[in-house]
């Protein structure tokens, strides 16, 4: 019986990262001799076992063979004569292909040492086209380990991949595990560039852009990860490329306060981009909270990066009394202040995404003759204004003003809305503004 470890943790050693979770593979034994020695078995399709003192995972050395589409359409062979080559040869890339036996010694078959060195993504054989998750994890690779080129022949074969339709056959879960674990890497624009250089980005998420057409796009998804930002404003960036060719004026608030009239005091109907991003963002399984921060940045602010950001940021609107209530009113951010946060922090990636002003017309910000930081100082300024705002208007004791109203029970939401418009007022002493007569629109 020999026991080695393989797969990331030996990669990750090589390239002098920390070592997280660690797996090992059995050579010359059988299930029955692993249980023998205390190892509790919890694989399903292929044995699996867990240490019985560390609790990590050991699996029998095992061989695999293509018997269907997508990526659960294998065949698994362990036994005690699979050789420990054998099974390395299962694996995706060379520099996944190494391990260390007990003495420290480094075994590798496939070179995967030397395209560590050369920062080089390459498949180990034919048998890798059998397997189209394989396309996602040498993307969600590139996004961690940017540095890393993916080698001719192994993106041509990934293309080829894509021309055969196995992309088609990988079921959404699996597609978003993937795609949310690249977002949460290092640069997830590689992730992008790589699923578009392999040709199945158009498949996976058809309505985003080229990435090589946007930079600012791309820029955004990089800063929002260089600043730690949470899974839910990465998605809503990468979302948000769907709606690079949105017109203005498809916001509610481009040039009037809330929405229309026909939905005041109701939740506000979804436009075409909105609604769109919201569909793919079902598609794609994604969890609730990424959902919801997509549909509306998309809902906000629509249209080409960085200008459609720039654009709202400089709208008087973020000034006015009357529009940041409704605004509040359109996300609830009374009860969910969360969203108007991330609602901000994603706004203003895509607003300084180029690192430059956006001059083409004076009228957008006016910043023609404004340094990009100033702009980020201006904007910043802006979110702590707006936050601020709410933060006021929440304190109005809503709760007194309905029982002023009690013989009037369908002016309570209008009245509650003057109170917390004067407030801001009082507070931030914006210019004095009434409100319409049909009142502040934008409730949920």
């Amino acid at each position: 019986m020999q026991t080695c470890r393989v797969g990331g943790s030996v990669r990750d050693e090589l390239l002098g990262l920390p070592v997280g979770d660690r797996d090992w593979v059995v050579v010359g034994a059988t299930p029955e001799q692993m249980l023998a020695r205390g190892f509790r078995a919890v694989g399903k399709d292929f044995p699996v076992f867990l240490h019985p003192q560390t609790h990590e995972e050991y699996a029998l050395a095992r061989t695999e063979r293509k018997t269907a589409p997508g990526y659960k359409g294998f065949d698994v062979h362990f036994s005690p004569d699979v050789t420990l080559e054998e099974d390395l040869l299962r694996r995706d890339l060379t520099i996944n292909a190494m391990a260390i036996d007990d003495d420290g010694n480094i075994i590798d078959p496939f070179n995967g040492r030397a395209d560590i060195e050369a920062r080089i993504f390459r498949h180990i054989s034919p048998a890798f086209r059998e397997d189209p998750v394989r396309i996602l994890r040498v993307a969600r690779f590139a996004a961690r380990f940017p540095a890393f080129s993916v080698a001719p022949e192994t993106l041509t074969l990934m293309q080829a991949m894509s021309a055969a339709g196995e992309v088609h056959a990988l079921v959404a879960e699996r597609v978003w595990q993937e795609i949310s674990r690249g977002l949460m890497n290092a640069k997830p624009s590689r992730m992008l560039e790589v699923l578009a250089d392999a040709h199945a980005l158009p498949i996976l998420i058809p309505a985003l852009p080229a990435p090589a057409t946007q930079p600012a796009w791309l820029a955004a998804l990089d800063a929002s990860a260089e600043a730690g930002d949470p899974l839910p404003i990465r998605f809503s960036i990468l979302l948000a490329g769907m709606s690079i060719t949105a017109e203005d004026g498809n916001t509610p608030n481009a040039s009037l306060p809330g929405t229309s009239p026909k939905t005041a005091g109701t939740r506000a109907s979804k436009s075409p981009c909105q609604q769109a991003v919201t569909e793919q963002a079902r598609a794609l399984r994604a969890p609730n909270d990424c959902i919801d921060a997509a549909s509306r940045l998309a809902g906000e602010i629509p249209g080409p990066i960085p200008q459609a950001a720039q654009k709202w940021f400089a709208s008087p609107a973020r000034k006015d009394a009357v529009e940041l209530v409704a605004l509040f009113n359109r996300h609830d951010a009374w009860r969910r202040p969360e969203r108007l946060q991330q609602l901000l922090m994603a706004a203003r990636r895509l607003a300084c995404a180029d690192g430059h002003a956006d001059t083409s017309s004076a009228s957008r910000i006016d910043l023609q003759t404004t340094p990009i930081p100033q702009m980020a100082d201006t904007i910043t300024a802006t979110c702590r204004a707006i936050e601020h705002a709410l933060q006021v208007a929440s304190d109005v004791d809503t709760g007194a003003i309905a029982q002023l109203h009690q013989q009037n029970p369908k002016g309570i939401r209008q009245a509650i809305d003057d109170a917390r418009v004067e407030a801001i007022h009082d507070s931030a002493a914006l210019p004095s503004r009434p409100a319409r007569p049909e009142g502040i629109r934008g409730h949920e």
